[in-house]
């Protein structure tokens, strides 16, 4: 039998408005697999790389084909300066798997490794930074990370445990589970289920937030932060008090943080949507966000 594909290293490469999309699939600390998509600059490199991450995880392959089909334009300006850039995706989020489940601790049974718990999202995301570090054509020492939504959460986890990235851009960060919100009747229990239903959760202002969250757990959590993280908020969004408290928090703790807000009413303006005749839903106010966007990742990823 003739293999014509790894197995263990499954790449499959196709075209995308004229430029090449490498597919892969890449290990996790448990042995299952995360799907990425990957655009890079013609040449061997090695070049500094963003890894891109939307939402709260799930839908495998076919998202991450979808995302750079349809949210490709963010991942274009990258690659065209000079960056390789993959969406990445990882298992679904877990409700308050982060607060309940406690630091992830690896231990060993009859030869092979034995986990307190399962991996969750943000581990998944680290898993996938450390593998995209030994490609060959990537610098392991110039990776920076954008996640928008629960991905800018992500961030904030991650960065909080781990410091192998450059650089990160928290957009829009649904930090209500990092920074231990306890959210108001805006929030509700679906019977059904017994989990939290937060989607109109309004949490717009920056002393309401404040009033609401376990501030030493917060504070704690943000201590160990050592990345440098770019903030950037949106003016009318529900949960603006969120995104400028990390801000906030990071700033008060000396942590390397800016921030931005702009005013638009797509939420993740950071990745603009393709329409039907496949032109980008896009304005001057977008434009300008992801020419700040990358001129930070440049100062950080390109010095």
């Amino acid at each position: 039998m003739t293999l014509e594909i790894d197995p263990e290293k499954v790449v499959l490469t196709e075209t995308v408005d004229g430029r090449e999309v490498h597919l892969m699939y890449l290990e996790t600390w448990d042995g299952l697999y995360a799907p990425i998509g990957l655009s890079k600059p013609p040449g061997d490199g090695p070049f500094p790389t963003v890894l891109l991450a939307s939402g709260n995880g799930g839908e495998g392959m076919a998202w991450v084909r979808d995302a750079v089909r349809t949210r490709g334009y963010t991942m274009q300006r990258l690659v065209d300066a000079g960056y390789a850039c993959a969406w990445l995706r990882y298992r679904t989020e877990v409700e308050l798997g982060y607060n309940n489940g406690g630091p992830f601790v690896r231990d060993g049974r009859q030869g092979r490794e034995m986990f307190n718990r399962s991996p969750l999202e943000y581990e998944d995301e680290i898993a996938i930074i450390e593998q995209v570090k030994a490609l060959p054509y990537v610098d392991p020492d110039r990776i920076g990370l954008i996640g928008m939504s629960h991905g800018g959460e992500m961030i904030f986890k991650l960065t909080s445990e781990y410091h192998g990235v450059r650089a990160a851009v928290a957009s829009e960060p649904a930090n209500h589970e990092f920074l231990a919100l306890n959210p108001d009747n805006t929030a509700f229990v679906n019977e059904e289920t017994q989990l939290r239903n937060i989607e109109d959760m309004q949490m717009a202002e920056v002393e309401k937030v404040r009033g609401r969250i376990d501030m030493d757990l917060a504070r704690q959590r943000i201590s160990t932060i050592k990345t440098p993280i770019l903030v950037t908020g949106r003016d009318e969004d529900h949960l603006q008090g969120i995104f400028r408290t990390s801000f906030e928090l990071l700033e008060e703790a000396g942590k390397d943080a800016e921030w931005f807000s702009v005013d638009h009413d797509l939420h993740g303006y950071i990745y603009p949507v393709r329409r039907a005749d496949g032109s980008y839903d896009l304005n001057d106010v977008q434009v300008a966000a992801i020419d700040r966007t990358i001129g930070y990742l440049d100062r950080h990823l390109k010095a």
